[in-house]
């Protein structure tokens, strides 16, 4: 039974594209040969769908608490929110701009006043007429955003889809069912279109996790299965669409369309609440699979270098940023990049960007960055050989025996974190990671045992998924359950890779137990507390998480703080600055410990963190 295109659509679309390239995400990877080999296209992909998915919960947990539903232009709009500032490599930030494209036009009212999500009227958000405006706006805005355009990519494909979309008549599932169909038959032609592609005998890697993202839509509200689209074998031809599509529906008995929902559900590293939801809107017939091509043994490795991409002679780092800058400096900033290196794309809008390239100096490319406004989520990644890097993964060390990876507010703790051997995975106020992210964390700390360390009880859910996810590839993970940053920097000071692995993780676990933790903040509005009712701009005290402390003054609240703290005993005082916190601040703290509290020691670290001034942990 068709569904219409509203928020709960987006919000299944979100679930079903996340297992979808969850299952597809090795495939993709394997036959990852343009623009650089580096067999991380699949996994870019699911990351940024992730994200994505991430706030369209958000945004239906916000609505939720007020008793309200978001209509179809908020979730549409956290959904391309959340692949801009999660979007991860050139196939990443790519369909982040297909996304935002695609919430221009649904995110839009209608002409007649009619509200966003009514899909009565003509051509109003939510109608057949409007998810083909906004296919086409995907696709011409993916133009607009990288820098020189290359036919046979996922460029092409988001094009032929968009007008396979805009060839269909009926309901919104048939225009998403026709792109899908267009968008396969796309992805088939791009061997022929990119040399590259050709000697590999592959796809476009980029094209085939588009299909996958199509496939899901087309699922989320038609409640069709669609077929695969095509097989890709690295040591053979590429084969033609037609021979895999006959008899696909046939091959789907009884028994597989009974188990369809349940398939539906399975868990691929999504956020418990994104299945749920998966799980209710999935019907026997819902799409579980994007239909990528398989590929069979390792990536294939092209004949040639590839129109001068992934050989020795090409960029070393690729560099991807947030960025808060306006429109005039972006536009300094792309004509830059565009002279320091290849592959650019830089996607968003409204003072917010996600910048994207390939570079020989990494540093000119930050640099710009700083020059164009303020950049943030800075990741450079060094290609390392001609062949995107494979090699060196296969002759890479024997894994060590045993590492931490750390949840960090901030790069001063990030950079406490890397000189005590730890990984850390810095995040900003408001953007938790994603669990894809934690996992790409343990396989960079390439050890065959792992102490996680969240660091925050909202990310128990995500870190738990992120350990279940590395099990599977034989990594043996320990969850220490640390709810703040001062529990994990005492877990780590009690880290002892030498001893057992339990011994190990009952020190770590008791060493955070026993670490009180505090931290003073700003009230945003007027609320309720445990402590009362406070006001916008009252500084607070919370300690264990719980609102203790309504004051004025920072270091006056901070002081009074830390006194109820030290009431109960302590032996060590731990202060952890914030980018807003005074330097003052910690000194006076420190002189009041001393004249106040004997055989108490005092130790403070630069943060870094936003959104809290200061971080108090007492052992």
């Amino acid at each position: 039974m068709p569904h219409p295109l509203d928020a709960a659509a987006v919000r299944t679309w979100c679930a079903l594209a996340l297992q979808a390239l969850g299952r597809e995400r090795e495939r993709i990877d394997a036959i990852n040969v343009y623009p650089v080999a580096d067999g991380d296209t699949g996994t870019n992909l699911y990351l940024t769908v992730e994200s994505a998915a991430r706030a369209v919960e958000a945004a239906f947990d916000g609505h939720g608490a007020s008793g309200t539903t978001p209509g179809l232009a908020d979730a549409v709009g956290a959904m391309a929110h959340g692949a801009l500032i999660g979007a991860r490599g050139n196939s990443g930030t790519i369909l982040a701009q297909l996304l935002r494209g695609m919430a221009e036009v649904l995110g839009e009212r209608a002409a007649d006043g009619t509200g966003p999500g009514d899909p009565a009227a003509n051509g109003a958000p939510g109608s057949a007429a409007a998810l083909k405006r906004a296919l086409r706006r995907a696709a011409e805005s993916t133009y607009e955003a990288v820098a020189h355009p290359v036919e046979g990519t996922v460029l092409t494909v988001a094009t032929v889809a968009a007008q396979a979309a805009g060839r269909a008549d009926g309901s919104p599932a048939a225009v998403a069912r026709a792109a899908y169909d267009g968008a396969r038959t796309a992805l088939e032609a791009t061997p022929d279109q990119l040399a590259v592609l050709g000697r590999a005998g592959v796809v476009d890697a980029g094209g085939c996790g588009l299909v996958a993202v199509l496939g899901a839509l087309a699922g989320a509200l038609s409640g069709e299965v669609p077929t695969a689209a095509i097989a890709v074998r690295p040591d053979g031809p590429v084969r033609g669409a037609a021979s895999v599509r006959a008899g696909a529906s046939e091959r789907a008995d009884a028994s597989e369309r009974a188990n369809a929902s349940e398939r539906a559900n399975a868990s691929v590293q999504a956020d418990a609440s994104v299945q749920a939801d998966a799980s209710v809107r999935a019907d026997d017939s819902v799409p579980v699979s994007g239909g990528c091509p398989a590929a069979n043994g390792d990536a294939p490795d092209p004949e040639g270098p590839g129109d001068g991409h992934g050989d020795p002679d090409g960029p070393a780092f690729e560099v991807i940023y947030l960025l808060e800058a306006d429109d005039a400096a972006v536009a300094r900033l792309r004509a830059r990049l565009d002279g320091l290196g290849d592959s650019l794309v830089v996607v968003g809008g409204d003072g917010l960007w996600n910048v994207h390239v390939h570079v020989d100096d990494a540093g000119a490319a930050v640099e710009a960055g700083i020059e164009a406004g303020r950049p943030y989520r800075i990741r450079i990644t060094h290609f390392g050989t001609a062949d995107g890097g494979r090699a060196a993964r296969r002759r890479e060390p024997e894994p060590a025996a045993r590492a931490v990876v750390a949840v960090v507010p901030g790069d001063g703790l990030a950079g406490l974190c890397a000189e005590a051997g730890a990984t850390a995975v810095t995040v900003r106020p408001g953007e938790p990671p994603a669990s894809g992210e934690l996992v790409q964390a343990i396989r960079q700390a390439h050890a065959r045992e792992v102490m996680l360390l969240p660091n925050d009880p909202e990310l128990r859910h995500t870190a738990a998924a992120a350990a279940e996810q590395a099990r599977t590839e034989g990594v043996r993970v320990a969850l220490i359950p640390t709810r703040a940053a001062v529990q994990g920097i005492a877990a780590l000071a009690v880290h002892e890779p030498g001893r057992s692995f339990d011994e190990d993780v009952v020190a770590m676990t008791s060493a955070a137990g026993a670490t009180r933790y505090a931290e003073l903040a700003v009230a945003e509005r007027q609320s309720w507390t445990m402590a009362g009712v406070c006001q916008a701009g009252d500084v607070l005290g919370l300690i264990d998480g719980d609102v203790a402390v309504i004051g004025s003054d920072l270091a006056a609240t901070a002081t009074t703080v830390l006194d109820r703290m030290l009431s109960a005993g302590g032996e060590m005082v731990t202060f952890v600055r914030g980018a807003e916190c005074p330097a003052a601040l910690a000194e006076r703290l420190e002189r009041h410990v001393r004249e106040r509290y004997l055989a108490v020691d005092t130790v403070v670290y630069e943060g870094g963190q936003r959104g809290a001034p200061l971080l108090i942990g007492v052992e």
